[in-house]
Order: structure tokens, then C-alpha cells, then sequence
């Protein structure tokens, strides 16, 4: 069996892990990870966010609080396609590591 390439930019786990998966599988399994971690980071960016206020006339109000959301998703996404955290790396070990106990 020949060694999955890694995608162009793909910084996860260059080690031997993974070696039994197709690159359908591989690119699948790197898209789930990335795509945690984005929802990690859009939750922590909401809270973090939680304890400000807006004040009239240039925020507050419903529209705000829905454009705060989608902003902190957007970042959240942002960040996960251009290296993250980290929490990608260790999500998509354990799902390799999952694929190998079976």
C-alpha cells in the first residue's frame, strides 16, 4: 500500500497514521476535524463576546446580536483553515486512531 499524499497545505499529522485509508477517506477525515475545531473556536469566540454591550446608536438590538454570530463564525472558520489551534491535529489522530482499532 502506498502513503496517502497530503493535501497541498495540509500540516496534519505527518506522521505514519493513516496509512490504510484511501485519500477520499484521509480528506474526509481532515475536513471532520477541521470543521470541529471550527465549532470549538465559533462557541469560545460567542462567549467571549457574551459580556458586551452595545450601545445605541451604532449597535445593541437583535440584528447586532445575529451579525455578532455569524461574525464570530466566520472568524471561527477562518482560523481553523489557516492552522487553528491545534485542536484539529489531535481530533483527527483520534479518528485515525479509531479507523486503525477496527
Amino acid at each position: 500500500m502506498t502513503a496517502v499524499p497530503a493535501a497541498p497545505g495540509a500540516e496534519l499529522l505527518p506522521s505514519a497514521r493513516g496509512q490504510g485509508l484511501t485519500a477520499a477517506q484521509w480528506a474526509k477525515a481532515r475536513h471532520a476535524a477541521k470543521e470541529f475545531e471550527a465549532v470549538f473556536l465559533s462557541e469560545m469566540f460567542n462567549a467571549m463576546y457574551a459580556g458586551l454591550s452595545a450601545e445605541p446608536p451604532f449597535g445593541g438590538g437583535p440584528a447586532e446580536r445575529i451579525f455578532r454570530s455569524l461574525l464570530n463564525q466566520e472568524y471561527a472558520v477562518t482560523l481553523a483553515e489557516r492552522g487553528g489551534v491545534g485542536i484539529a491535529d489531535a481530533v483527527l489522530d483520534q479518528l485515525l486512531r479509531a479507523q486503525e482499532a477496527k
